[in-house]
């Protein structure tokens, strides 16, 4: 069986990776073994920050509701359960909006919910 260099496909390998480093402090953009590390473990921060980003978001939306709910006379919990036995759905990032953007909306909201 022959033998295989792997030349052509090593460098390819290899410039992939700097390319991922462009950027990086130091040997971390110069060096392969460096580079492979601080991408790796990049790429692994990025997969992580992308689930903590919805999190951070959804406490984002809730705490802006929170505090228009606290304007209208009502505190999160109770706004939620109001709209649930209202049969009012929307969800938490509307909501926020609304909260946010048109309070006169979020007041009748807040209203329907207190009738409910």
């Amino acid at each position: 069986m022959a033998r295989i260099k792997r030349a052509v496909n090593a460098q390819k390998k290899r410039r992939k990776m700097l390319k991922l480093a462009k950027g990086y402090y130091g040997a971390k953009s110069k060096q392969y073994r460096a580079a492979s590390e601080q991408v790796r473990r990049s790429l692994a921060y990025a997969y992580v920050g992308r689930k903590l980003r919805k999190r951070d978001f959804r406490r984002l939306w809730i705490v802006r509701i929170n505090a228009a709910a606290r304007q209208n006379g009502l505190n999160y919990s109770g706004l939620i359960s109001g709209l649930k036995r209202a049969g009012i759905v929307i969800n938490r990032k509307m909501l926020a909006d609304l909260a946010v953007n048109d309070a006169k909306a979020f007041a009748q909201l807040a209203e329907r919910v207190k009738s409910a």
